[in-house]
């Protein structure tokens, strides 16, 4: 098992123990605390888990009417068919969920979010999967910090693993199998740090792991390096900018980063689990 999972799947009474899985997050999301309560629709939030749910075949919305908090009837606007949104938020943690084939991505985070961990999730069959930053012109998200940790993107899936705007993310022990246009990529001179993961590039077509926006000879290079990954199959990764920008993990935040080469067996058990109630998870 890896290390997030090791906290809490192998406690044989783990359907009586839930609470404790909000100490098992890692990275910049850290531990959960205060349970916000019922319900799904969060505005401003902070201390959210979303974990061990399916979502997939999601399809853009019109505005209309949804029941909210205590019964509220309260305005959505138009939803472009993400599976899963995370805007304006704080310490979010995205665990162990299977999403895939919507109409417009798997998960973005933006509107100024700020540490969240993404991490044992099986990303497929999509064309852009993470959007982590608004748009270019969103200045807020300079604050964004994203751990993506132990996440399996395959198979078919083609661009956006993550695409990033502006912030910081830490892309760690990752399996990527395959791609059309890049694996990971970004805009407005985001730090990007990739360590550990296995990139197994496709048998044909592009092997070139990375993608970024707006970029010339006469741009100032920006951060975006690769620390002991592996790569399989002819991939390969540019890397710009100086090396060593750290994450900058506190004590509840910082986690053993395991090598590539077992990455493979470490995401095995990526997405939603099927868990007896009586045996270990």
């Amino acid at each position: 098992m890896n290390v997030i999972d090791k906290c809490w799947r192998q406690d044989t009474n783990w359907r009586n123990h839930r609470q404790r899985l909000a100490r098992c997050s890692v990275g910049f999301a850290g531990k959960m605390t205060n349970n916000i309560g019922k319900g799904t629709i969060r505005y401003i939030a902070s201390n959210v888990i979303i974990h061990g749910i399916q979502i997939h075949h999601c399809k853009a919305q019109g505005p209309g009417l949804v029941m909210g908090p205590r019964g509220m009837i309260m305005p959505l606007g138009p939803m472009d068919g993400d599976a899963i949104g995370v805007v304006n938020a704080s310490k979010v943690w995205i665990d162990h969920n299977t999403l895939y084939s919507c109409d417009d991505g798997l998960l973005d985070v933006t509107g100024g979010s700020k540490n969240v961990t993404i991490s044992n999730n099986w990303f497929k069959n999509q064309e852009g999967v993470m959007l982590l930053g608004h748009d270019d012109s969103y200045l807020r998200d300079q604050q964004m910090k994203v751990t993506i940790v132990l996440n399996r993107f395959r198979p078919n899936c083609n661009q956006r693993m993550p695409r990033v705007r502006y912030g910081y993310a830490h892309v760690v022990n990752n399996l990527y199998q395959g791609w059309k246009q890049y694996a990971i990529g970004g805009s407005m001179h985001p730090i990007i740090k990739s360590e550990s993961n296995d990139f197994i590039a496709p048998q044909s077509g592009n092997k070139k792991v990375t993608w970024r926006k707006g970029v010339d000879r006469n741009s100032k290079p920006w951060t975006f390096y690769s620390v002991n990954d592996l790569f399989e199959n002819g991939a390969y990764f540019k890397s710009t900018g100086k090396n060593g920008s750290v994450p900058s993990y506190n004590n509840e935040q910082k986690f053993h980063i395991a090598k590539a080469k077992i990455v493979k067996t470490l995401t095995s058990s990526a997405g939603a689990l099927k868990c007896s109630k009586a045996l270990t998870c």
